[in-house]
């Protein structure tokens, strides 16, 4: 099996731990380190990870400063609970980028929201609306 780990520079990895964990209706805890966190699903699958803007010199997370967060990135979570996931996600932010609809291409419902750092995230049903 091979697994992908995503991994977004972040201003404040407890902060986007919590957003997260939150969003996906997940159990709260801190993250492992200041500077590097993980949001695991319920079975131990890593969902992403969060790593502090400027730590342990990596190329692509210096400075947040040298491209907009989240440009030619999309944080794309399929989940099994969508009218709950849209609940915690309308607890999270002012608005949403994008309301629920039915993606016409998956026949899934979805909607987007932007994280702390300005990551756009998008959330779609898990089987089709």
């Amino acid at each position: 099996m091979k697994r992908l780990w995503t991994i977004i520079g972040v201003a404040d990895v407890s902060r986007s731990c919590a957003w997260y964990q939150s969003l996906l209706g997940l159990p709260a805890g801190p993250p492992a380190h200041d500077y590097f966190g993980q949001i695991l699903d319920m079975d131990g699958s890593v969902l992403l990870c969060l790593h502090r803007w400027g730590d342990h010199e990596h190329p692509s997370l210096a400075d947040p400063g040298r491209a907009e967060p989240g440009n030619g990135l999309l944080l794309f979570f399929r989940v099994d609970d969508f009218d709950r996931a849209l609940i915690r996600a309308r607890s999270l932010v002012s608005a949403l980028t994008e309301e629920p609809s039915v993606n016409p291409n998956t026949g899934t419902r979805e909607f987007a929201l932007r994280d702390p750092d300005g990551y756009f995230v998008m959330i779609s049903a898990l089987s089709a609306a």
